[in-house]
């Protein structure tokens, strides 16, 4: 039970022992706690993407922390205003990292997303369709596996070219940020174990992800290369699962919670040293899951890593091949501020021989993707991403390097309309080509820092 407050449609105390009794709404405990350690400063106001394009304080994390502590206190009812907030919100935790009092923002408008999803409040085509994907779809392998083959088909026949005019223009806009499906080969699982190269240093598991495979399998299989050559073993337990990511962040509570669960009892199995994801936010889930599962999802989070983060902390083997590209790293958001991972990418970028590392205006903003809601609020994504564009397009880099499928997707579409000339690629991505570079190893010859 929250600290100062009883069980649910009870009487709670409020932290202060001597403060007097307040009602708290029934589900909305644990938001009611997290809104006490809130100060009002304001602090976090310029750093949130739609408070800066709004300019209203309702749009703001301090704003929103208002609105859901009344709900939770009774003084407001769970009605529209703040069903919209919630869901305009795009859950990047910037505020979060802005924050002198460590408000844990984003745990408290999932919490507040949990409820409203219970409340049956949200409505309409574009809810829908995210609620079958996100439940029916999503965490189911084959079915994904098989939208995708569809995907591919309908692609290749130029199929959505020539229905587009015809779809509901959310659906249309949804098609456009669809980039190639891969062939299937490229998709196919990854093998179950990967031996180390050289002297072994560790044994490592990796999350290869739901869409992370589907839309991404060479940025997995670049990774399972990098941390071989990097001395690790790595294992990919056929059994995993989707992360959760997605589902938390739409308030499919329940769901997310049992596809962690799920996940954490894998990698238990496994037997292995550390959890690796080299997506953002499903790492970021994973990390977040003692939230959701209790003492299983401690374990969980206390032994996941950022693929940048782990080789940073263990030590790179040295690139010896060159990679003469000026690249522009642009921080995931649920790897900045959901992980406080910002100085590792950049690190093992820097000991690329040959590549330059080129700054950009703010690039721990957001860039308007946010799990599903560049389809589900497609005008503010697209404001928030223009932003974004802008910086990168004045440093004009010949490779933006992100690492979030997410983020992967919404600069590639926003910089091809922009004209913008850069690859867009993960970091591992950068350092396998590094190490492909590389002249033919000779016996001791790797070094770690």
């Amino acid at each position: 039970m929250s600290a100062g407050v009883e069980d649910a449609g009870s009487r709670g105390a409020a932290p202060d022992e001597d403060a007097p009794e307040v009602w708290i709404r029934p589900g909305w405990e644990d938001v009611y706690r997290r809104s006490l350690d809130c100060v009002h400063c304001g602090l976090c106001l310029q750093s949130c993407p739609t408070y800066v394009e709004t300019g209203r304080e309702i749009s703001s994390p301090r704003g929103r922390i208002y609105l859901m502590r009344g709900v939770a206190e009774g003084r407001a009812p769970l009605a529209d205003t703040l069903v919209d907030e919630a869901f305009l919100c795009l859950g990047c935790r910037a505020c979060e990292t802005a924050c002198p009092s460590g408000v844990r923002y984003g745990a408290m408008v999932e919490g507040a997303r949990r409820e409203i999803e219970r409340a049956g409040m949200r409505a309409g085509l574009a809810h829908r369709l995210e609620r079958f994907a996100l439940r029916s779809v999503v965490p189911r392998r084959g079915r994904l596996r098989l939208t995708f083959d569809g995907l591919a088909v309908a692609q290749k026949l130029r199929l959505i070219e020539l229905v587009a005019p015809l779809l509901p223009r959310r659906l249309r806009e949804a098609a456009e940020l669809l980039p190639p499906v891969p062939p299937r080969g490229e998709r196919r699982r990854l093998p179950g174990r990967v031996p180390a190269e050289g002297p072994v240093r560790g044994r490592v598991g990796l999350l290869s992800g739901c869409v992370m495979q589907e839309l991404f399998g060479r940025i997995n299989a670049a990774t399972v290369r990098v941390l071989a050559r990097n001395g690790f073993e790595v294992i990919v337990p056929p059994a995993q699962g989707c992360c959760g990511a997605l589902q938390a962040h739409a308030g499919e509570a329940d769901l997310a919670a049992d596809l962690a669960r799920h996940n954490a009892r894998v990698f238990a199995d496994a037997g292995v040293d550390m959890i690796l994801s080299n997506s953002a936010g499903c790492g970021a889930a994973m990390r977040d899951a003692r939230d959701w599962i209790s003492e299983e999802g401690a374990l969980l989070a206390e032994r996941t890593r950022d693929v940048c983060e782990w080789l940073d902390a263990e030590g790179l083997v040295a690139p010896l091949g060159a990679v003469p590209l000026r690249v522009c790293y642009d921080d995931p958001c649920h790897l900045v501020h959901g992980q406080r991972v910002e100085a590792a990418p950049r690190r093992l970028l820097a000991r690329i021989p040959g590549l330059e590392l080129v700054a950009h205006q703010d690039p721990g903003a957001c860039c308007g993707a946010a799990g599903t809601y560049n389809l589900t609020h497609p005008s503010m994504s697209q404001a928030v991403l223009a932003r974004k564009i802008a910086a990168l397009s004045e440093a004009d880099p010949d490779v933006v390097s992100t690492g979030n499928p997410g983020c992967l997707m919404q600069l590639r579409a926003g910089g091809s309309r922009a004209g913008l000339r850069a690859e867009v690629l993960h970091p591992v991505e950068l350092l396998d080509r590094a190490h492909a570079a590389a002249p033919a190893p000779r016996p001791g010859n790797a070094t770690y820092s």
